[in-house]
């Protein structure tokens, strides 16, 4: 006889049984997922060695998590309170350290002299009120054996770039009066999650560096309008390549000058919080800019200090270097630059970039990933896995309300599952299987060959227990070198048939199917959903950066807002229908606790309908038939329409009477399971989304 097995929530020692079943107790997630029991042991271990490392890190619990990560507290340039400047920087290589600036004329001089205070290599300068002054511009001048350099400090909180010589420097930042925060009891609502990626300097009309008060000004505004209740913030680590799109970190202290002043992005976060907007930050750890002047590439004649030595030092792919997350040194600044960005400056969480370059030696570049053993073969970083667990305990123990997403593709189970259950600790996870499965079957298959039965599996294909975010495209597709899913559908015609009443076949096509994709896709949601700014609308061009190759232009580096506000053109047509999809799926309280539940899928007719608490979503795929008293069985009842992808009002052909009451017929087959058909016109390359009353 079967036994049945007895599981918690909380993390169970290796070796005790059960009293009750003598069968041993699983962790969390293998409890949740029998076809781990084989890895059990790995998972333990990687749970145990996290658990270790913060025994170590905090004294075996004499301190919190974040009494450790608060290096930014002690390290980089503060102002004394009564009186004075400290400085104090990490450099175990160096053999003396000066700080040169405005206030010494850049001349190495003892005055301004650093005095090694410790074994571990940390250096500290006391100076007098009058030796600075805010806005002095600064660097390190470091020496060590066999050599010597500029340096901008490691834990810098203001880098600038001099528009002439484009140098970077450091810049003593106090000014008279700090930020008075106003929106202090701010919380994110995150059922469900509606994310705007954007990045603050592309976000204008002009073709330029947009600036975080012009982000506040005129962007917010559309955001909230839209319905979107959080924004991802790219780019905000201070970067010297502004194409890199913020990648390649060079000061993960400093918020990018390039678009103001901290206040400033203080003053944007404080605004997104007074609409009911969370704010969340594309924070890079995966990996560090080259740049040795400029990053920390060979900080104090020590190419090693931050990160890996020998092979695994540089990224085969990003031409940049990877941290070594086994230095309990490394382990403080990266930790302490998460618990800055959220006590600083209110940030509500994080969207980890390159998490599966972090959790493999091989950066997960020519892996497969097909089966468990993939990620339990001894191939991953046990050092990252470390990192990035202690990382979501420290973040959620500074903020219990905030929000950490990991950017993960190689299926890493347990990525978004509770620490106690023996995961990593991540609230969500993105779903990158989406957008992929949308563009291949775009690419390769007609119209004709969509199969509903494949997109329900690929929209809802998640773990069960780790939350996820859906989406259809991010600034991953909008780059050069790629399309959008607009551009896939339409490309050139973009340009030539987009104005209202001069569209062709492929206009209505690509404007039908923008729609139905983002509407399966939101719909079957685990977690959240996320755009990328002016995909909502269809932006008609790709993503280029200024740079040689196009003469340093800001043309493709921006947003054409004037698009979607132009009523001539069928842009607002897309932006329209975005803002009420999210309105519906706002409208069913508790969206995410309802199953996707299948109502019906017919691969001949390319037909799809599933339902998610009251709401009922119908999708018709095919390019060419239109289908009338198409049957459901469904909850008896009334049920009125919410949302149509084909009402005149979002561009659509406007074939069906949607102020109708459609009642369902009672069956006497079905009448004691409280069902009845529910029968609707459906017209081709359409949905519609039904509330029962």
């Amino acid at each position: 006889m079967a036994t049945k097995r007895k599981t918690s929530n909380k993390a169970v020692p290796k070796t005790p049984l059960s009293r009750e079943t003598s069968v041993p107790a699983h962790i969390g997630i293998v409890a949740h997922d029998p076809y781990l029991e084989p890895f059990e042991e790995a998972i333990r271990g990687r749970h145990d060695h996290a658990s270790w490392k913060i025994g170590q890190l905090t004294q075996n619990g004499k301190m919190s998590l974040s009494g450790f990560a608060s290096g930014y507290e002690y390290f980089g340039l503060h102002k004394i309170p009564r009186g004075g400047w400290v400085f104090r920087e990490w450099a175990p290589n160096a053999t003396a350290i000066y700080l040169v600036g405005d206030f010494n004329g850049w001349n190495v001089c003892e005055e301004y002299r650093c005095t090694r205070i410790s074994d571990s290599g940390n250096w500290e300068l006391k100076l007098p009120a009058k030796a600075m002054k805010h806005g002095d511009l600064y660097k390190l001048r470091i020496k060590w054996d066999g050599g010597e350099g500029e340096r901008i400090p490691a834990w810098a909180q203001r880098v600038v770039q001099d528009e002439t010589t484009k140098i970077f420097s450091a810049q003593v930042w106090a000014p008279k009066q700090s930020y008075k925060w106003k929106a202090e009891s701010f919380r994110p609502q995150k059922s469900p999650l509606f994310i705007y990626e954007c990045h603050i300097g592309m976000a204008q009309d002009a073709e330029k560096v947009g600036t975080y008060t012009e982000f506040k000004n005129n962007v917010l505004p559309r955001i909230a309008k839209a319905g979107y209740n959080c924004i991802q913030v790219m780019a905000i680590q201070e970067h010297p390549y502004y194409g890199s799109f913020g990648y390649h970190v060079s000061s993960f202290f400093a918020p990018s000058s390039r678009f103001g002043t901290p206040e400033e992005l203080k003053e944007l976060i404080d605004t997104a919080h007074d609409m009911g907007i969370a704010v969340i930050m594309d924070i890079v750890h995966s990996h560090a800019v080259k740049n040795e002047v400029e990053g920390l590439g060979n900080f104090a004649g020590d190419p090693n200090q931050y990160f890996y030595p020998g092979d695994r030092r540089e990224h085969p792919a990003w031409d940049s270097l990877c941290f070594d997350y086994g230095k309990d040194n490394v382990l403080h600044f990266l930790l302490s630059n998460c618990k800055y960005w959220i006590e600083e400056f209110h940030f509500d969480g994080f969207r980890f970039d390159g998490v599966t370059s972090m959790l493999y030696y091989s950066h997960g570049l020519g892996e497969a990933f097909v089966t468990y053993d993939d990620y339990f073969n001894g191939h991953q970083d046990d050092n990252a896995i470390c990192y990035l667990t202690l990382a979501n305990s420290l973040i959620h123990e500074v903020n219990p309300h905030a929000i950490t997403i990991a950017e993960e593709v190689s299926g890493m189970p347990g990525l978004a599952a509770k620490f106690e259950d023996g995961g990593y600790g991540f609230d969500y996870r993105l779903a990158m299987n989406i957008p992929d499965y949308w563009i291949k079957i775009i690419k390769e298959l007609k119209d004709e060959d969509w199969k509903p039965s494949s997109i329900f599996w690929e929209i809802k294909n998640r773990r069960s227990d780790e939350k996820t975010i859906s989406y259809c495209e991010s600034h991953d597709q909008a780059l050069v070198g790629d399309k959008t899913i607009i551009f896939r559908l339409i490309d050139a015609d973009m340009y030539w048939h987009f104005k209202k009443g001069d569209e062709n076949d492929t206009v209505h096509r690509g404007i039908a199917l923008h729609k139905m994709i983002r509407l399966a896709t939101a719909s079957a949601m685990n977690g959240g959903y996320l755009n990328f700014m002016g995909n909502e609308f269809g932006h008609p061009e790709w993503i280029d950066f200024p740079r040689e190759g196009n003469g340093w232009s800001y043309k493709y580096a921006r947003r054409q807002w004037n698009l979607v506000d132009n009523k001539e053109l069928d842009y607002h047509y897309l932006g329209d229908f975005d803002a009420s999809m999210l309105k519906v799926i706002k409208s069913e309280k508790g969206f995410n606790e309802y199953p996707v539940q299948e109502i019906w899928h017919n691969d001949g007719d390319q037909v799809l309908a599933f339902m998610r608490g009251s709401l009922i979503f119908v999708f018709n795929f095919s390019p060419t038939r239109s289908f009338t008293d198409y049957g459901f069985l469904v909850p008896e009842g009334a049920y009125e329409v919410q949302l149509n992808t084909d009402a005149a009002e979002f561009g659509g052909n406007d074939l069906a009477d949607d102020s109708i009451t459609h009642f369902t017929n009672h069956d006497d087959l079905y009448a004691k399971d409280n069902k009845g058909w529910l029968k609707l016109y459906i017209p081709a390359r359409s949905a519609v989304v039904l509330r029962r009353k």
